[in-house]
Order: C-alpha cells, then structure tokens, then sequence
C-alpha cells in the first residue's frame, strides 16, 4: 500500500538519496526545501518551504495533507571554536536541525494519532551522543534533536505512533564537502587528507554513502521496524556503542 512520505531537505544528500529510495518502493514522496532550483530536477512532488518558519510549515502541511512517515532530515553544520563561535551561528543551528524538526512533527503528530499510526525520523548525527571539538552549536543542537526525539516517542509510546532518529557519521554530501574545505584552510592540508581526517572518525575507515543512510530511514519506517520506538540508531561501523 502507498504510503505518503514528506522528506525535508530532500533535493540533496541523504535527502534525495531517501525520497529516491522511498519512491522506488512505490510511495508518494513530497521533497521540501529551499532551493528552488534543486527541487526543480527531482521527479517527485516538491514544496517550497522554510522549516524555521513556523507559518509556511503550517500552510504546508495543511496542502499535503495526511502523512503516513516524515523525515525530518534538513539540517546545516558549522565549525568553530567555542570562544569564536557566534551567538548567530548558535542560533541558525537550533533554528534548523531543532525548531524544524520541531514544527514538521507537531504538524503530523495529530493526524497520525487519530489513525493510530505513522512513523518520524530525525536525521541527527553521531554528534548527538558524543561530544566532538570546534562543534559546539551543531553538536549541543543535534543532542537537541535527539532529545526532542526521545521525548516525543515517550509521549506517542502505544498509540501505533513511532518517533526514531539515525545518527551517522560524516556522510558524502555537500556539508561534509563544506567541512573539508574548512579543513583545508584553516590548516593547509590537501583536499584528500582532510577528508580522510573525516573518514577516519570511525572505525569504517571511509564516508558514509548518501544511500546507506537511507536505507535505515526506511527499514525504520517499515513494519519489520515496528517494536522499534525511541532509538538512535547510530551509523558509524561500531565507534559508538550503547
């Protein structure tokens, strides 16, 4: 049966990895996001929206009507030190990975109540169960965001309702690219060698692939994960555990 599959974020990264993945399985997906130009080129339902705006994720929401499994996967990465990290840095990080996923789930919450099922997951990252350096704001907001995870599973526990979060390590995206090229600045190092600084954070001695992480997403939203309800499931070969 088809389900209705809202993707924030979803034209690129692990967002379109998993609105491709979840198209394949004969859902309905709406990508949200930003750029304009980016969703233009998919080949699903797409829809404008700011997910920090608590008005246009309303509006929406209400034009999309039921949702059956959301993704909240929109999200941006910064590094600094904490003595130079900005109060609007800080800021722009709660914005979108916490008040975002924040709005999103309050707008299906109801809808999926009433019917007694649905499924939401929150792509946070490893650094919402570790602490690492020079990444104060995006790694107290992805705590946030498992947080808010955790607390909304605990209240929706037994209503067919589940509330999940994946947690990889660094992905091969245009954020990560965004980090290497930090890396390349700030110390001098080549292209290739602040990349594997970055594959080297976990035991699997690589980048995570877009389509790895999409398929947790989805095995998540399948009925295989049913009992499943609260977790954070981290994707890093085994560097975290428990």
């Amino acid at each position: 049966m088809s389900r209705t599959v809202v993707v924030t974020g979803g034209a690129k990264g692990i967002g379109l990895a998993t609105a491709k993945r979840f198209t394949a399985l004969g859902d309905e997906v709406i990508a949200l996001g930003r750029d304009q130009e980016a969703l233009a080129r998919l080949e699903v339902r797409v829809a404008v929206c700011d997910v920090t705006d608590e008005d246009a994720v309303t509006r929406t929401f209400a034009d999309i009507g039921e949702v059956d499994v959301l993704v909240n996967n929109a999200g941006i990465a910064e590094s600094a030190p904490l003595a130079t990290t900005t109060l609007a840095s800080w800021t722009r990080h709660f914005d979108v990975n916490v008040t975002g996923p924040f709005l999103c789930t309050r707008a299906v919450v109801p809808g999926m109540r009433e019917r007694g099922a649905g499924s939401i997951i929150t792509v946070a990252s490893t650094t919402g169960r570790i602490g690492v350096p020079y990444t104060s704001a995006y790694t107290a907001s992805k705590h946030a965001a498992v947080g808010l995870m955790r607390a909304v599973a605990a209240e929706l526990a037994g209503t067919g309702v589940r509330v999940n979060a994946v947690c990889p390590t660094f992905v091969r995206t245009e954020l990560t690219e965004r980090a290497v090229a930090r890396i390349v600045e700030t110390t001098g190092r080549s292209s290739e060698d602040s990349e594997a600084a970055l594959a080297g954070a976990s035991p699997l001695g690589r980048l995570l692939e877009p389509h790895e992480v999409a398929e947790v997403i989805v095995f998540l939203a399948s009925d295989a994960a049913a009992a499943i309800n609260g977790q954070s499931l981290v994707i890093d070969g085994g560097g975290i555990q428990g």
